[in-house]
């Protein structure tokens, strides 16, 4: 009898082991996926006081922005590739104190070109842990049902962390900015003793684009460029024009090394996946029309309303907060009627509200601003946590670091141009309420374009591939 107890109680004490471990991986997952979301969204509200600080104008507000998303988001390809050769719980802990040094520096930089390229080392740290971070929960959950919770929590995390932004943003600002980024230095350090308990991840032999990563890095770099520069020198100025040029041609490069290269980045036939296009249109439209509303009243409110950094984080709460509390309704929502409904009705819902904003008049109150944003970020849970769950579940196993650093890539690009090009047109006018209302309607027909899609019949003979 003594052997059927011993066993028993090893299997208990395996079990209890086993999660454990799996309850310190997404700990550690959904406390990296928070910071690098917040760091997305966080600095907004603080721009006018950085400006105050080291002088300057749009193109150098914008490029505090963009430096961190455009670092991100070509380096977010590669990142898959490395996550499966090193394994997720190396690559995670790399991109993981690569952001803390970053942020650290972020807040002791001395002038604003020092915080630009600290800004890019935290992007470059966020793209490493970000593919790495959805691993850790696929191995640490193989069952789909718990799976599908762990999801849920990540992808919440991620929604609050982006609405959250501004919020935390200005209430910090009443001390100093810096502390936006000193705040990162705490939760990065917890992070990695939970993914010190986590369960090491097994290594695949995945080789190298260089060829891609380097082309996607000029394209993004140069469009990011064109766009911002644009906005000042007008899209007739020469170096805009080269810099348009540049990023054609690196395209045109990543493009081929794809279709030709022996290791490409993005294997083609993952891009032949409807689900995997879908959800990267989803991606991009959501972080787009997020992140380009936050970056665009941030500023507005600030400049034109005369609103503190703390009024305006203030006006972007109720936006935060309730989508919050609509994690686990959309799960049982997905559960019932299929992941289809709650994307296409969180974006209709983004949508419309991006509507109503582009046409309130200019002397609205700002608790309406605040009330009609309210659906924008609830289409964060509602679309987002959906079209995750879908991906990870129609992708091979071997493929979820690379698949799901596409799919973050598309909405990292989403993110960055909205801030490039919505600047751009708030800098080319004297006054800034043409370019407010021409970039929420943008946006809005983005959004309202990628729920038509997902709506649109599937082709025959695509749904198996």
């Amino acid at each position: 009898m003594s052997v059927p107890l011993a066993t028993s109680s090893s299997t208990t004490g395996d079990v209890a082991g086993s999660r454990g471990a799996a309850t310190a991986a997404l700990a550690a997952a959904v406390l990296g996926f928070f910071v690098i979301t917040l760091d997305a969204t966080i600095v907004n509200v603080a721009l006018p006081a950085i400006r105050d600080d080291f002088g300057g104008g749009m193109t150098g507000l914008q490029w505090v922005l963009d430096s961190y998303t455009l670092m991100f988001a070509a380096l977010l390809l590669s990142a898959g590739s490395i996550s499966d050769r090193i394994g997720a719980h190396r690559a995670f802990g790399t991109g993981l104190a690569v952001f803390v040094a970053a942020s650290a520096a972020c807040g002791l930089a001395p002038s604003v070109g020092v915080l630009i390229a600290a800004r890019a080392v935290q992007g470059a740290g966020a793209a490493t842990m970000l593919p790495a971070s959805l691993s850790l929960i696929r191995e640490a959950f193989p069952g789909p049902v718990r799976r599908a919770r762990a999801i849920a929590v990540w992808t919440i995390t991620g929604s609050v962390a982006a609405a959250a932004g501004p919020v935390s943003g200005g209430a910090l600002s009443l001390a100093s900015w810096r502390i936006i980024f000193f705040v990162n230095l705490p939760v990065g350090l917890v992070a990695l003793l939970m993914l010190a308990r986590a369960v090491r991840s097994p290594r695949r032999p995945v080789p190298f684009d260089w060829t891609g990563q380097v082309a996607a890095v000029a394209a993004l770099g140069a469009l990011t460029f064109a766009a911002i520069e644009a906005g000042a020198d007008g899209f007739g100025a020469p170096k805009v024009l080269v810099a348009f040029a540049v990023a054609v041609v690196a395209a045109a490069v990543f493009g081929a090394a794809q279709v030709r290269g022996k290791h490409p980045m993005v294997p083609l036939d993952l891009l032949r996946s409807r689900t995997m296009r879908i959800a990267s249109a989803n991606g991009f439209a959501f972080i787009a029309a997020l992140n380009g509303t936050v970056f665009l009243y941030s500023l507005y409110l600030q400049q034109e309303r005369g609103l503190s950094a703390l009024a305006v984080g203030l006006a972007f709460l109720p936006m935060a907060a309730l989508s919050a509390f609509l994690g686990v309704p959309t799960a049982r929502l997905t559960k019932r009627y299929g992941p289809r409904v709650p994307i296409v009705g969180g974006f209709l819902l983004m949508g419309a509200s991006l509507t109503v904003l582009a046409v309130l008049p200019a002397s609205a109150p700002v608790w309406l601003i605040a009330l009609v944003m309210i659906p924008i970020g609830c289409c964060g849970p509602l679309a987002m946590q959906p079209t995750t769950g879908l991906l990870l579940e129609n992708v091979l196993a071997h493929r979820s670091g690379v698949a799901s650093a596409v799919f973050n890539t598309s909405r990292q690009i989403g993110g960055a141009l909205a801030v490039a090009a919505f600047g751009a047109l708030l800098a080319s006018r004297t006054d800034p309420l043409p370019g407010l209302r021409a970039s929420l309607f943008i946006a809005a027909v983005i959004v309202m374009a990628t729920a038509t899609a997902n709506v649109l019949p599937e082709r025959r003979g695509a749904a198996n591939r």
